[in-house]
């Protein structure tokens, strides 16, 4: 009988499917072999696509003789420092005793693909290959994976679009880089006096130092407008609340030029008038006008998926995307979650059938006390299939990052913020088991001589999944990180004014204390620090802070879960992005921006999120069977031969030399203090 043999992506997968299988056999130079099982490993990617100068060494020296470079066919090779590793597995997938290969690479496009590589340089045939697709590196996740292991073909869909993926970034990384260091790289190195200046581009990176260029430039010509708001203190049974003025239909300003805003004046006079006129009749006084009271559920958020927790992270630790991959990728190794490269934010129906066993597991975790037994003994995780917490159709390769519920004597060995990054895991996992939180809104309209006055008040009633949200080590009296702000026009209220507020009724007088003008300017766009510009790149530059709406968009972002943070870490090594590291903020470099400038004047759809999110969509309709991989490549091949002889075709090194200027000024100071500095 014949063997099969295990291939996993790294050595310590290898070795938790070993040890799920039972494989006490014995060790070998980079693989494991028992009577009728081996298990081998790649390293991450064995093969790598070709350098041009592979297929000819002309293509050594860039120039526009050799653009556009568009092989009919792509040549790959090992890459020199695995070449060992893979001949070893080169040798087992074509021994003749083995007759299964089982694939267990990271199971998604990146994973699909380096296998798919190995196997095509390897020249496998004639043996039977299967597809483990598992969730979590549990025991009995990996035995489930084996036992419902796909014929490989299942997967061809998902293999092309890999293929693809890569196809794209080669050429177009190439073919632009090529021909706009050749047309622009002179202009750039002269302008800032360096030796030689390649211009590195690709798909995604440069549309990401887009965005950021984009937004350093709105905040630089962002002019701040001063507005005037007319603010009543209005006494209500020894306590004081606030209203609002606003221009609404039957004020005498209505729609009037005078407004910044239905709530406020472009010039204090205009305020001040407002105050004169309320003011002449006394004592100052208003009527209710009307009043609504009503309760407010607030459900827990939706699960992590990478972008969300990368996100959180970011604002918690101040940590990078990056090193928020590093630290899940660490924990789901070590079997304490699931698989972290994940979109989506909800559970399968098949694994919420399950559920209960994760719940379980922590209730010997301490760092959440008893809150793992609270919400068994809720049990809403018998129902919890009907939420929108379980959805099949928002769900591609993975479901959401959860704990589970294993292993967690593992936890010690790990870093504090390793630590912390599972708690806060396994935090937004426990609430969505949890009933909602409860607020009491009260709206209030105050009238003083025509004019009406807004308040707004809202008090928590019902603490529901907010006794559960707060992690162990946050600061005392420190919200929960899931609770997000209010609007900005509800006021938190104390027990004694809600009841006295509760007492009111349409027709009420109160006393006005005071009518004051409360100055305010206008606020520039934030700058993207590492959480916000992830969360931005899933939602095709569209930066979109409510849960609830990123949860209803639909269509792919810019790159993937898998490869945003290391996008992001590629602009900081290359120095087109700054990153401070203490507050996680983004900004550009000079040479950032003048390369932004470059593509900007040749090749503008690189800038544009909206075209780099289609692209990736493309990728999705070729995984899903939707499209042909040669209607893609054709697509994509036109695309990179009608650019480049764009590019070359153009001139652009004078209105270069203008924006280059522009864009300097802002970047003088810090030079001179460099200089001054010594060190730079």
């Amino acid at each position: 009988m014949g063997k099969a043999l295990y291939i996993a992506e790294k050595p310590s997968v290898a070795q938790e499917f070993a040890k799920a299988l039972k494989i006490n056999g014995q060790r070998k130079d980079g693989y494991l072999e028992s009577q009728d099982s081996i298990v081998t490993w790649c390293v991450g990617h064995l093969v790598t696509m070709s350098y041009p100068e592979k297929y000819d060494i002309k293509y050594k020296r860039w120039s526009f003789d050799t653009l556009p470079f568009l092989p009919r066919e792509f040549k790959y090779e090992v890459i020199p420092g695995v070449q060992k590793q893979f001949d070893i597995v080169k040798g087992l997938l074509n021994r003749p005793d083995v007759e299964t290969i089982y694939v267990c690479t990271d199971s998604g496009r990146e994973g699909e693909y380096i296998y798919r590589l190995v196997a095509q340089m390897a020249g496998v045939k004639d043996k039977k290959q299967r597809r483990v697709w598992i969730d979590s590196q549990t025991e009995e996740e990996i035995l489930r994976g084996i036992r419902e292991a796909k014929d490989l073909s299942s997967y061809d869909n998902l293999a092309n679009s890999a293929y693809l993926r890569a196809k794209e970034d080669y050429l177009m990384g190439i073919n632009f880089s090529r021909v706009l260091t050749l047309r622009y790289g002179n202009s750039v190195s002269s302008y800032l006096k360096s030796k030689y200046q390649a211009i590195a581009v690709g798909r995604v990176m440069t549309c990401v130092l887009g965005m950021v260029v984009r937004r350093e430039r709105e905040i630089r010509s962002f002019v701040k407008t001063p507005f005037y708001r007319v603010i009543s203190g209005i006494a209500l049974e020894g306590e004081k609340f606030d209203g609002e003025w606003r221009a609404v239909e039957g004020s005498r300003y209505f729609q009037s030029p005078y407004l910044y805003k239905e709530n406020g004046f472009k010039e204090k006079k205009h305020a001040q008038e407002l105050i004169d006129f309320l003011s002449t009749e006394q004592p100052l006084r208003c009527s209710v006008d009307k009043i609504e009271r009503k309760k407010e559920n607030k459900n827990p958020p939706l699960l992590f998926n990478l972008a969300e927790l990368q996100n959180v992270c970011s604002k918690l630790f101040k940590i990078s995307p990056d090193e928020t991959l590093r630290i899940t990728q660490e924990l789901y190794e070590k079997k304490l979650v699931t698989y972290p490269r994940t979109d989506a934010r909800v559970l399968s129906t098949a694994v919420s059938k399950e559920i209960y066993k994760n719940i379980s597991g922590l209730r010997n975790y301490p760092a959440i006390g008893t809150t793992a037994e609270e919400v068994l003994q809720m049990g809403s995780y018998k129902t919890i299939a009907k939420t929108r917490y379980v959805n099949d159709k928002q769900i591609t390769d993975h479901y959401a990052i959860i704990p589970t519920g294993q292993d967690l004597n593992a936890l010690n060995s790990l870093p504090v913020t390793s630590q912390r990054v599972y708690e806060t895991i396994v935090r937004r996992f426990l609430c969505i088991f949890c009933p909602s939180a409860v607020y009491q809104k009260v709206s209030l309209v105050t009238m003083m001589q025509g004019e009406k006055f807004f308040s707004s008040f809202k008090v928590l009633q019902e603490e529901g999944y907010l006794k559960y949200a707060t992690n162990s080590f946050a600061r005392r009296g420190a919200k929960a990180q899931d609770t997000e702000k209010s609007d900005s026009e509800d006021v938190s209220c104390d027990a004694q004014l809600l009841a006295a507020l509760h007492k009111l009724k349409k027709g009420d007088i109160l006393t006005v204390d005071s009518l004051d003008i409360k100055e305010g300017e206008t606020s520039p766009p934030k700058r993207y620090n590492s959480g916000s510009m992830i969360l931005a790149m899933e939602n095709a530059g569209q930066l979109i802070e409510d849960e609830e709406l990123r949860a209803q968009i639909k269509g792919s972002g810019i790159g993937t879960s898998a490869t945003r943070a290391e996008i992001l870490k590629k602009l900081f090594s290359i120095k087109y992005l700054a990153l401070n590291k203490k507050t996680q903020v983004i900004t550009p470099t000079l040479l950032g921006e003048m390369i932004f400038d470059v593509v900007n004047c040749s090749i503008r759809q690189l800038l544009n999120p909206e075209l780099t999110a289609s692209w990736e969509k493309g990728l999705n309709y070729v995984a899903e069977g939707s499209i042909t991989p040669q209607e893609y490549m054709d697509k994509l091949e036109h695309f990179v031969r009608i650019r480049t002889d764009q590019v070359e075709q153009s001139n652009y090194q004078y209105a270069l030399r203008q924006f280059f200027d522009a864009a300097a000024v802002n970047y003088q100071k810090k030079q001179t203090t460099s200089k001054r500095g010594g060190k730079v």
